[in-house]
């Protein structure tokens, strides 16, 4: 048995429609320009919100269906906000909504496992990330998980709410925050709604970190008018990323990364995935998931 290199995961921020950016994005990954097949040494984490603002959500759609279809150990795809109001009955106004054919193809993932909360990875180096939407709570992850202590072990009890006991899904995965209600924050919003700045960093300030988290759906940074959202001692501890839009926040125990590029209706200029690799593996089948990688039922 002879050693393969490092597995790649790239995680990729929401893409909210704009299907010329996740082609370009993956085209960087190492996808074939021509066929967009993803080369064996990746597997590609999409953090959910693959919809709205943007043209071409039903596109975004098909394309993702695509990977699902033809390389679903190398694509995991999480469930967004936006997602989840094709997933139950909405509980915000939005001006567009797919068309049909393509909220049956967000109800199928769901149904049949594609359409997942949480992937977790650990990188080369031993450190343990945990990837959500939008990101762990301390109180979530303390009052509904139970505290955890590992992220593979956390993802798998977040993906365990879907269709938990007879059958439904547990309503605390949706349980929305000051995004949604716009008024205080609710520290144990759901990892499809917490708020990076006053609900999911908070929390995490007085608990040490049990693992690292990588999340989408909002930024503590503002990008577009180059200003924090936060007070002065969440800023100083977090570091950003210009080129890849990245804001990484230590803290005890751990590190906090947003990825969300905050596409609105036009897409931002510059972008990228974050990227990790894992530990070497001995004679590991690039069509099965990396060593050191879980999600969607997957190690």
């Amino acid at each position: 048995m002879v050693g393969v290199p490092a597995h790649r995961v790239a995680v990729i921020g929401d893409v909210g429609g704009h299907l010329d950016e996740l082609r370009a994005e993956l085209r960087r990954l190492g996808a074939d320009a021509e066929t967009g097949r993803l080369p064996d040494d990746l597997t590609v984490v999409q953090v959910g919100d693959l919809v709205h603002r943007g043209p071409a959500s039903a596109a975004v759609i098909q394309l993702v269906d695509g990977y699902l279809r033809t390389q679903p150990a190398q694509w995991v795809q999480l469930v967004g906000n936006h997602e989840a109001q094709y997933l139950r009955e909405p509980v915000f106004r939005w001006p567009e909504r797919l068309d049909a054919r393509s909220a049956r193809t967000l109800r199928r993932w769901w149904a049949d496992g594609l359409l997942r909360v949480a992937a977790w990875v650990r990188d080369d180096a031993g450190e343990e990330f945990l990837i959500t939407h939008a990101g762990l709570t301390a109180e979530f992850w303390r009052d509904t998980l139970g505290a955890p202590r590992g992220a593979e072990r956390a993802a798998t009890m977040l993906n365990g709410l879907i269709g938990a006991d007879d059958g439904a899904d547990n309503p605390a995965l949706f349980r929305a925050g000051s995004m949604l209600h716009r008024r205080g924050p609710v520290r144990g919003a759901g990892p499809l709604w917490a708020c990076t700045a006053t609900e999911l960093l908070p929390g995490w300030l007085a608990t040490p970190l049990p693992f690292s988290q990588v999340h989408g759906h909002d930024s503590l940074f503002d990008w577009r008018k180059r200003r924090f959202r936060v007070p002065g001692d969440l800023a100083r501890l977090t570091v950003l990323e210009d080129e890849a839009r990245h804001e990484t926040t230590a803290l005890d125990g751990g590190r906090i990364i947003g990825i969300d590029p905050c596409h609105s209706g036009e897409p931002c200029g510059r972008w990228a995935a974050w990227e990790t690799r894992t530990r070497p593996a001995q004679a590991h089948p690039p069509a099965q998931a990396p060593p050191g990688f879980g999600g969607s039922g997957i190690e």
